[in-house]
C-alpha cells in the first residue's frame, strides 16, 4: 500500500500542532487510487501550509468559502465563474502549459496550446468552407470583416491533413460572446469547418477586439482587490481535431492589440510568445500547423 507520509511544514511549526496535517492525510483509506492519494495528499499539505504560513483567521477562511459559494451561484450553462477564478489566478494557463509539455516529446514543438476559456460551446454549426460565422451585427457594432485562412498540416512531415475540424469562436465588437448578449442570435460568431485533401481552410469573421472578462461577480471582486484590470487582448479561439492526431486548443492573437503584454488571464505571458501565435495585424491571417 502506498505511504501517506508527508513532511510536516517548518513554517510556524513552533506555534501549531506539528502532527495534525499528517493525521488528516493518514485518514485516506486503502481503496483510494494512487493518483487520488497523490493529489489529495499534496492538496492537504499545501492548504495546511498556506493556513499556517499566513496564520489564516476564521473570518478570512469564511470569506474564502463565501467566495467559492458565490462562484457556484453565478455559474450556469452560459457562464463558469469557477473557471474565471482559475483564469485570473493563472491556474488554467499553468495547467495548460503542464499538459502541453507532458504531451510533447522534448524535441517536438507542435503548435502551442492556449486556454479553452469559459465561453466555448459544444455543437457550433457546421459550415461550408468560405462561409461566414457572422450571423448578425445589429446592435453589437459592425466591426471589420476579416478573412481567416490557413492550412492544417502534420508538423513533422508538413503534409496537409484532410478531415481536420476547426471549431472557432470569438467575441462581438461590443466585447461580448453570444451567450452573454441577448442581442446576438444563437451561436453567433461560432462555427466548425472541415478541411479537404489540401488541408486548407478559410472563413469570414469580424476582426477581434480586446474585451473584459466578466467582472460583476466573484472574479471581479478579486481583480478589484488586487488592483488589476479585467481585459484580454484581441484573439480568436480554435479547437482543431483530426483522426489520428491529438486535439489542439489554441488562440490566435492580434499582435497589435492592447493588453497583448498584460492579459488578465495570463494566456499570453510575454510579447515574444505573442509573436509566435498572433495575427500579423492584417485582415488575412494564417494559422500555425499542428
Amino acid at each position: 500500500m502506498a505511504s501517506n507520509e508527508a513532511s510536516v511544514p517548518n513554517s510556524k511549526e513552533h506555534k501549531f500542532n506539528p502532527h495534525f496535517t499528517q493525521a488528516v492525510i493518514n485518514a485516506t483509506g486503502p481503496k483510494a487510487t494512487p493518483r487520488v492519494r497523490q493529489l489529495t495528499t499534496s492538496l492537504i499539505q499545501h492548504l495546511h501550509d498556506y493556513a499556517r504560513e499566513n496564520e489564516l483567521t476564521i473570518d478570512e477562511w469564511m470569506t474564502g468559502l463565501e467566495l467559492m459559494n458565490e462562484a457556484g451561484r453565478w455559474s450556469d450553462n452560459k457562464r463558469n465563474e469557477g473557471q474565471l477564478l482559475c483564469d485570473i489566478f493563472g491556474l488554467e494557463s499553468l495547467v495548460d502549459e503542464i499538459t502541453y509539455k507532458l504531451a510533447s516529446d522534448a524535441a517536438d514543438e507542435p503548435t502551442a496550446t492556449a486556454i479553452l476559456g469559459p465561453f466555448w460551446r459544444a455543437d457550433a454549426p457546421q459550415l461550408s468552407m468560405g462561409d461566414s460565422i457572422v450571423q448578425n451585427t445589429e446592435g453589437i457594432g459592425e466591426g471589420d470583416r476579416t478573412k481567416m485562412h490557413g492550412i492544417v498540416t502534420d508538423y513533422r512531415t508538413g503534409q496537409p491533413i484532410e478531415g481536420a475540424v476547426l471549431d472557432v469562436w470569438h467575441t462581438a465588437p461590443n466585447g461580448l460572446y453570444e451567450q452573454q448578449d441577448p442581442n446576438q442570435p444563437e451561436m453567433n460568431l461560432r462555427g466548425r469547418f472541415t478541411t479537404g485533401k489540401d488541408g486548407k481552410y478559410e472563413f469570414y469573421c469580424l476582426r477581434p477586439v480586446p474585451y473584459p472578462i466578466p467582472f460583476d461577480g466573484p472574479a471581479g471582486k478579486i481583480l478589484q482587490a488586487l488592483d488589476r484590470h479585467p481585459y484580454r487582448p484581441a484573439h480568436i479561439h480554435f479547437i482543431i481535431t483530426a483522426p489520428g492526431y491529438k486535439p489542439i486548443v489554441t488562440q490566435i492573437f492580434d499582435r497589435n492589440s492592447k493588453y497583448i503584454e498584460d492579459d488578465a488571464v495570463f494566456a499570453m505571458a510575454t510579447f515574444d510568445d505573442a509573436k509566435k501565435h498572433s495575427a500579423a495585424g492584417a485582415t488575412e491571417v494564417s494559422t500555425a500547423a499542428i
